[in-house]
């Protein structure tokens, strides 16, 4: 039986692969690292209350076979660069490093779509960097997830990205060949993939752009 870490339940999507992997089997324990009390009662989960600064201070507790980490915001809920990459670069870095030297194997990732440190796009260039940073880790399988834009309800509100999906119907049916990945994606989706990914026995570095994650 093994032992899953969660980061980043609060979010939409961190919060559905909670769902999933509490009813999974495959998990005999789930842990979550959060703020705050997430208010749920299973006997498999064991919250971990955090300050994400000061990460070193819960190193014993950061130890799993698999680590879902599905930290996020934005620059403009974040309010600043500088706190946007706290959130987006440097606690799920930090995440990684105390997994791996407790003895992680797996780390899974959630970024996005065009995640490249060389992308003229911030947000783009933060998710890849930190791609990079986490795959110089070698663990012993390290999954990215870039979905394109996700649809769901989330508890913050995003103007931009509830315009788009709205529209993203209309756009979908564009998306046709080589542009398939630009589809919009369920947060359900991504959540189960993402379980479905810590569970393979591969060893490597893979990255599953949002077409491949519709597939599963």
């Amino acid at each position: 039986m093994k032992t899953a870490l969660l980061v980043g339940a609060t979010g939409l999507v961190g919060g559905l692969v909670l769902e999933q992997l509490l009813a999974d089997t495959y998990f005999e324990k789930v842990i979550v690292l959060t703020r705050k009390s997430l208010g749920k009662s299973n006997s498999k989960l064991k919250e971990v209350l955090v300050d994400f600064n000061k990460l070193d201070d819960y190193t014993a507790e950061i130890k799993a076979d698999a680590v879902f980490c599905c930290l996020g915001t934005t620059i403009k809920v974040a309010g600043s660069k500088e706190a946007f990459k706290k959130v987006d670069f440097e606690y799920p870095f930090k995440v990684a490093q105390l997994a791996k030297q407790n003895g992680t194997s797996t780390y899974l990732l959630i970024t996005a779509l065009g995640a490249s440190k060389n992308s003229m796009i911030f947000y783009n260039q933060v998710k890849g960097e930190l791609e990079e940073e986490v795959s110089k880790l070698n663990f012993g399988a390290f999954h990215i997830l870039q979905p394109s834009l996700i649809i769901g309800e989330r508890a913050e509100s995003r103007t931009g990205e509830g315009i788009a999906q709205k529209l993203a119907p209309v756009f979908d049916a564009l998306m046709i060949g080589g542009l398939k990945k630009y589809k919009s994606i369920t947060a359900t989706q991504i959540a189960k993939a993402m379980v479905y990914y810590s569970k393979l026995n591969d060893k490597g570095i893979f990255k599953h752009e949002s077409d491949e994650l519709q597939q599963v």
